[in-house]
């Protein structure tokens, strides 16, 4: 098993940037991927990006590609995620996620393993 804990949300302006981590402890091999989602009041959770624990391969979501960045410190055991020019529909609350085995999954009901989330607030 691996257990996640998401730091780093706020609220901030549009145009800032913002960093967070998802500190991952238990299980950490090179089966492990590690991967963010959002959720905005009323939608559903959202893929966003995943990283493999053991070589840093990253996959995203189209839309996310240009102004979200996913990385592994392994000083720290963290996957964290860096967010640009944020605008005020980036507004959610983002959770990390964690799975292990092959292949690229975006599904929620592809990872077991959920942090409780971080709230991010982008004012206009």
């Amino acid at each position: 098993q691996v257990q996640l804990v998401e730091s780093g949300g706020g609220l901030v302006q549009a145009g800032d940037s913002l960093r967070l981590s998802c500190a991952a402890s238990g299980r950490t091999d090179s089966a492990l991927r590690v991967a963010w989602f959002r959720q905005s009041p009323g939608k559903e959770r959202e893929f966003l990006r995943v990283i493999r624990w053991g070589d840093n391969w990253s996959g995203n979501a189209d839309s996310m590609k240009a102004r979200f960045t996913i990385s592994k410190d392994n000083a720290k055991n963290t996957v964290d995620l860096q967010m640009n020019n944020l605008k005020p529909e980036d507004t959610a609350v983002y959770y990390c996620a964690a799975r292990f085995g092959p292949g690229l999954v975006t599904s929620i009901r592809g990872y077991p393993y959920w942090g409780q989330g971080t709230q991010v607030t982008v004012s206009s």
